[in-house]
């Protein structure tokens, strides 16, 4: 598919991603469940909704949906190595269903799509991409919840950052903006540098 992220700059497709997590060359992992995240998925009472956790990472939010009693967790990335340890993690667990694939290939319906480190990951070209396939991801009114850096890097991404009002000008076509506010609760490393966003499907 044109524009995926297998197309993206030659580094930062599945074989830069997937050399990360051979090398454990992990930085950007927290080692556990975002506290927004944490915060936000404590606030939901349906545990039946389906979600999506794209770039998903090592999932310590999967693993904390799926202790709260969520019944329907799923995950996407690129990286074979990291997809073929989730799935040894969670063998035994029937309520998660794990895929190895390009996020901008993927179809499904959801009612909810988790972000956490995968907007910054991705080359800024791909961001408007990233939003037309979120909206096409998402059942009516379905939300994406999440984390977004509101700093610019000094140093070439990933990660990648960006502004608030660029946020703003990126998403109001296709979503509304219930919550889009400086972080309050970020994990230490990341205190004031993220706002937390809930962006409803119009």
């Amino acid at each position: 598919m044109e524009n995926s992220l297998n197309n993206a700059p030659k580094d930062l497709g599945q074989n830069f991603w997937n050399d990360q997590y051979i090398a454990q060359s992990t930085g950007w992992d927290l080692g556990q469940v975002s506290p927004p995240l944490k915060a936000y998925i404590d606030q939901i009472t349906d545990k039946n909704i389906k979600i999506l956790i794209p770039g998903c990472g090592n999932s310590y939010e999967a693993e904390y949906l799926l202790e709260q009693g969520f019944n329907n967790v799923n995950l996407i990335d690129i990286a074979p190595e990291l997809v073929q340890r989730l799935k040894t993690k969670f063998k035994s667990n029937s309520h998660i269903n794990i895929i190895l694939g390009d996020f901008f290939e993927h179809d499904g319906e959801y009612d909810l799509i988790l972000e956490q480190t995968f907007f910054c990951a991705l080359d800024p070209i791909l961001r408007k991409n990233y939003v037309e396939k979120m909206a096409n991801l998402l059942n009516n009114g379905g939300k994406i919840a999440g984390l977004l850096f509101s700093r610019i890097f000094e140093i070439a991404g990933p990660p990648f950052g960006g502004t608030r009002e660029e946020y703003q000008e990126l998403f109001k076509e296709k979503f509304d903006f219930k919550v889009f506010d400086a972080c309050y609760n970020s994990f230490e490393k990341r205190s004031g540098s993220e706002l937390f966003v809930v962006l409803v499907k119009k």
